[in-house]
């Protein structure tokens, strides 16, 4: 078995429509679908063979019965308060845009699990705005007649723009509140007087979190250190509160901690503190499996498609992951819900998604976000055995089980191997996909630090995960569609010494470029004795030993050895890591920036690398015109196209990056 990158005519306006669901589609669970604004995308455009397409947003209400088996590991589901004839209801924004001729459409959905309930997929593929309001770019998606739609999966995802998951709390049979201890912790880049209890994650809220319940609670505690693996000092009681300063006055805060002083940058704050009445997160998962059966089965569905992929970038790449560990795949009925997974720079990570209190925006960053249930065991979807705790499993063991394995692509950058533990997804497994020299996400182009919480050393990766993308979604189609099997596997390993531990990489002195002292771990961890049935009563959790850290191997440029390999780093012009050190300007220098690579481009002469004593060969020394790197970069490109890792169809704009890449490194100050 392969399942792979791991293998084995409406008018424009507002309305509120409520669409009921026929006894045959209530097996999916969907009872309802709100119809807010269904509005004609950039006034009627046509889309290739396709035509226009139209833009739907609304709400879907959905039902689950606590006595089906496939909805048992929902944690506090049987507590929750709004149970009514053995069932819970919740809801969940939606924005769906599909053909306005649905024949014309090509039958696959593309299941977007919104990034903190902002919707990303069609802007990152085809250019343009994300809610193409003005611009759909080249309309790559559309014009091969994708259905799309972004789903509200988390219940705290911030901000009035956020499509958000709508779910009961629970509480204790007897009615009694359920109490517990939560935490957050984080590193700041700038100094500030008092902190929000939100995931604060790049300057913005990720998820709103819970306020404080009790705020003269002697468990509610706040402490510093000055990295990850450092010991915790207590801060005193009497130095911080539960306040916000409002109109220059400190005001008591159940959101928010005031620090006499102020908290600095280049330390992590940690705070734990009691909170109550849990949210039924884990309805999450029930959203998406729940929907996309509706859509496959409901006949007179707000949206309709033969096949469902779900994608999820980063913290939804993660859920998509556990959603498969949880066996949240198979619906109500035993039937497979998505057809295909594409789980993009998810690392080894889960996450929190399925706990009492659980907190989704929560990720696993070099300097916040330590020791959450994001990097735990198991990672690979082959069944694996841990030696230390005597744990077994595997990714998709549940979805074996219940005959439900969906085709899987788990592909990731060079920034995952440092900060998301991402060679553990195949060190004992068969396969995976590495996507040399990118970072986390696609950094600014041309190439410039970044700013505020990612101001690195150096410059950001610039490299595009765009072309990536297009192909995986075409290869992914094709695979389920007809079984065309998608390009062979392309990772580091260990047989061949291109997957090695941190002694061994062999990363070139470059002149003032510090190389980085660690990489991220993932660790044994322990959160009280019921945390695997999702309860977690011990904040911050024991930490045991962590598992093995292994980073790709580089070459004499300090470019990673193996992956797929834009023509960037089969054609260098320069060096693209998958770190990228803070700058001393926020604190911290020898910790890693989140997320960040690093651009490092070559000297261009001989008698340039001689003045600084750089060991990269310059580029005159490497090409001998602007005519034989370009023959060169054209090879690597058709190269790509021929492997079906680029569409052939985006061979002509990654030429004419080549073009411009040449002509602003050799233009250089």
């Amino acid at each position: 078995m392969r399942h792979g990158f791991i293998k084995h005519a409406t008018s424009s306006g507002s309305l509120l429509l409520v669409l009921g669901l026929a006894a045959a589609g209530l097996e999916a669970r969907v009872i309802r679908v709100e119809v807010a604004t269904r509005t004609a995308v950039l006034d009627g455009k046509t889309f290739g063979d396709v035509g226009p397409y139209e833009r739907i947003a609304g709400r879907v209400y959905f039902s689950v019965p606590i006595g089906n088996p496939h909805d048992e590991r929902i944690v506090d589901l049987r507590n929750a308060v709004n149970l009514h004839d053995g069932e819970v209801g919740f809801s969940a924004d939606f924005i769906a845009l599909r053909p306005q001729h649905a024949a014309r459409g090509n039958g696959s959905l593309l299941l977007e699990i919104p990034n903190r309930g902002r919707v990303r997929i069609v802007s990152l593929v085809d250019g343009g705005d994300p809610d193409l309001a003005t611009d759909g770019g080249d309309g790559w998606l559309l014009r091969n007649g994708y259905t799309v739609v972004s789903l509200g999966w988390q219940w705290d995802a911030a901000g009035p723009e956020a499509l958000r998951l709508y779910a009961p709390t629970a509480r204790e049979n007897t009615g009694a509140r359920i109490t517990g201890l939560l935490r957050g912790d984080l590193m700041l880049s700038r100094a500030m007087e008092e902190i929000p209890l939100g995931h604060l994650i790049l300057g913005a809220i990720g998820g709103s979190e819970y306020p404080v319940a009790a705020r003269n609670d002697p468990r509610n505690v706040l402490s510093v250190r000055d990295s990850r693996s450092a010991k915790r000092n207590a801060i005193p009681r009497s130095a911080w509160s539960f306040a916000h300063t409002v109109g220059g006055k400190l005001q008591p805060s159940d959101r928010h901690i005031h620090l006499n002083g102020g908290f600095q940058p280049g330390r992590i704050y940690e705070y734990v503190y009691v909170v109550a009445d849990p949210v039924v997160a884990g309805l999450g998962f029930a959203s998406v499996r729940d929907f996309a059966s509706y859509v496959k089965h409901a006949p007179d569905g707000v949206v309709h498609a033969a096949r469902v992929y779900g994608e999820g970038i980063s913290q939804n790449g993660r859920f998509l992951r556990d959603f498969l560990y949880q066996g949240f795949n198979a619906d109500e009925d035993g039937r497979a819900a998505l057809d295909g997974v594409l789980a993009h720079v998810a690392g080894a990570g889960r996450g929190s998604f399925n706990y009492r209190f659980a907190q989704p925006s929560r990720d696993a960053q070099p300097t916040s976000s330590v020791f959450f249930p994001t990097d735990i065991f198991p990672f690979s979807d082959a069944p694996q055995s841990d030696p230390v705790s005597g744990e077994s499993g595997g990714l998709l063991e549940r979805a074996v089980a219940d005959h439900c394995v969906p085709k899987v692509f788990f592909s990731n950058t060079s920034y995952e191997y440092w900060g998301r533990a991402a060679a553990l997804i195949h060190v004992s497994a068969d396969a995976s996909y590495h996507l040399t020299g990118l970072q986390h996400f696609t950094g600014p182009d041309p190439a410039a630090k970044g700013e505020g919480d990612l101001l690195g050393q150096q410059p950001q990766s610039p490299l595009p995960v765009r072309f990536f993308w297009r192909a995986m979604i075409a290869n992914m189609d094709a695979w389920v569609r007809s079984g065309t099997p998608p390009p062979e596997s392309s990772y580091p390993r260990i047989d061949n010494q291109t997957l090695v531990p941190l002694p061994a990489y062999a990363f070139p002195a470059v002149p003032g470029v510090k190389r980085p002292r660690e990489a991220s771990e993932a660790y044994r961890l322990d959160f009280g004795v019921h945390w695997r049935e999702g309860i977690l009563s011990s904040q911050p959790p024991k930490v045991g030993r962590p598992f093995a850290v292994l980073v790709p191997q580089v070459d004499v440029d300090g470019n990673e050895r193996d992956g797929v390999r834009l023509p960037e780093i089969a054609v260098p012009l320069a060096t693209y890591t998958g770190w990228n050190l803070r700058d001393p300007s926020i604190g911290a220098p020898d910790q890693r920036v989140a997320f960040e690579g690093s651009y490092l481009p070559f000297a261009r002469t001989a008698q340039e690398r001689g003045k600084t004593g750089d060991p990269r060969r310059s580029v005159a020394e490497r090409y001998g015109s602007r005519e034989d790197y370009l023959a060169r970069y054209r090879r690597a490109v058709d190269d790509l196209v021929k492997q079906r890792w680029i569409l052939a169809e985006d061979r002509p704009e990654l030429l004419r990056r080549g073009e411009r890449e040449w002509d602003e490194v050799m233009s250089g100050p």
